[in-house]
């Protein structure tokens, strides 16, 4: 069964000013066009591949139920794997948990 939770990471520093602005919307938002998600399984590929070596991240736990974009799982190609990609700004009470993880 597909989960109803999908993860998002990021930085605290980028949390807090998205908490401020009530919607989300990464650094390459406008250059890719969508926002980055992963299943839960897929995060620790996520943290080795982009991630390597910063600190102050967070996994934010994202209810698609609640998402107001279009939320669409998309192939990676280099990965062969389905990605979640939110179409949008993300609202903020979409949000149920966020985990430190650096």
């Amino acid at each position: 069964m597909e989960s109803e939770y999908i993860y998002h990471v990021t930085n605290s520093k980028e949390w807090e000013a998205a908490k401020l602005k009530n919607e989300y919307r990464p650094v390459n938002y406008e250059k890719d066009g969508f926002i980055h998600c992963s299943v839960e399984k897929q995060i620790p590929g996520v943290l080795d591949r982009f991630y390597k070596g910063q600190s102050g991240l967070v996994k934010l736990k994202i209810d698609k139920s609640k998402v107001q974009r279009p939320v669409l799982f998309e192939l990676a190609h280099d990965l062969d794997e389905l990605f979640p990609h939110i179409y949008g700004p993300l609202n903020i009470d979409s949000v149920v948990e966020v985990i430190t993880i650096s």
